[in-house]
């Protein structure tokens, strides 16, 4: 029978390499994983004594940059980690129950929408999975499915950081949002040109702002901004108040803003394109199988909008 070859390093080695990488210096990833710097340095250098390579330049001033060896070893080393954590998980948990931490990423103005069905169908099914939750804009996303600290996230389709796997769980076209008092709420439909002169209270947050400017530039029109504001639920209330009039995406069952004033959603005239809700998760590996079946169960659900995916 053939003995395996057994590798000169070990997996406490890859790891801290790959934390070295992702904090980009020795001291903030020693504090990341609870060791000290000298010990986290030296298993580095170990590793690469024996693989006989330098992985890393290490510049007290400027922090750590890999090498091509280096970067080619992390690449390598983060679905090995991966799949050491999943064995150990997978020994701790009883058959054919989905156990360990799972990390949902989320824009803040998608997480009223997707994240309560999430956190209390797919919590329920499955209660040894530890659901962690971030709200993070596109930016603060960047990176982070690559490296593994996030598992899956809900985006727009227009805003996908890296080169994700993906999937559409349903979309939704922009609609007006007027105060119940508003003339144009007894309007079938409203049509851009109808409020480009009236005052808009503008959601500013990525990609919403854009989207929104954008369907105006598209009809040759420059909307009149009076409030900026990148709180989806105050563009309600403002629009409630009377304050001017929204461009919003998400449609919320509850017809009346956080303080109660009742608002309107109006179609728009002619039909604007909808904005795609996707999933997606790391292209690099197979997802495992928590992730799997959280994707799977997000796919299942009858979202709002879903019969126009």
């Amino acid at each position: 029978m053939d003995v395996p070859d057994i590798p000169p390093f070990s997996l406490r080695q890859l790891a801290y390499l790959v934390a070295a990488a992702d904090a980009g210096t020795m001291a903030a990833a020693a504090e990341r994983l609870h060791v000290s710097t000298s010990a986290l340095s030296d298993a580095i250098t170990e590793l690469e004594r024996v693989t006989g390579t330098r992985l890393c330049v290490r510049r007290r001033a400027h922090g750590l940059t890999l090498t091509s060896a280096g970067a080619h070893v992390v690449g390598h080393a983060r679905p090995l980690l991966a799949a050491a954590r999943e064995l150990s998980i997978s020994l701790a948990s009883p058959d054919g129950e989905l156990s360990g931490p799972l990390t949902i990423a989320c824009y803040p103005t998608l997480a009223p929408t997707v994240l309560p069905p999430l956190l209390h169908d797919f919590g329920a099914a499955h209660p040894a999975v530890e659901l962690h939750l971030l709200e993070v804009t596109h930016e603060e996303l960047r990176g982070r499915i690559e490296t593994g600290e996030v598992d899956v996230a809900f985006v727009y389709e227009t805003l996908v950081p890296g080169n994700p796997s993906r999937a559409r769980l349903f979309e939704l076209p922009a609609h007006v949002l007027v105060s119940a008092g508003d003339p144009l709420a007894d309007r079938a439909t409203v049509r851009l040109e109808d409020v480009a002169d009236r005052d808009l209270i503008l959601l500013d947050a990525p990609p919403s702002s854009e989207h929104t400017l954008s369907l105006f530039a598209a009809r040759g029109l420059t909307p009149r901004i009076r409030h900026r504001t990148s709180s989806y639920e105050a563009v309600r209330t403002l629009v409630g108040r009377g304050l001017g009039y929204g461009v919003l995406v998400q449609r919320p069952l509850n017809p009346a803003s956080y303080e109660g004033y009742p608002v309107v959603m109006k179609e728009i005239e002619p039909a604007v394109p909808p904005v795609g809700i996707d999933v997606i998760w790391s292209s690099d590996a197979a997802p495992t199988p928590r992730v799997r079946a959280l994707i799977d169960f997000a796919c299942s659900i009858d979202w709002p909008g879903r019969s126009a995916s």
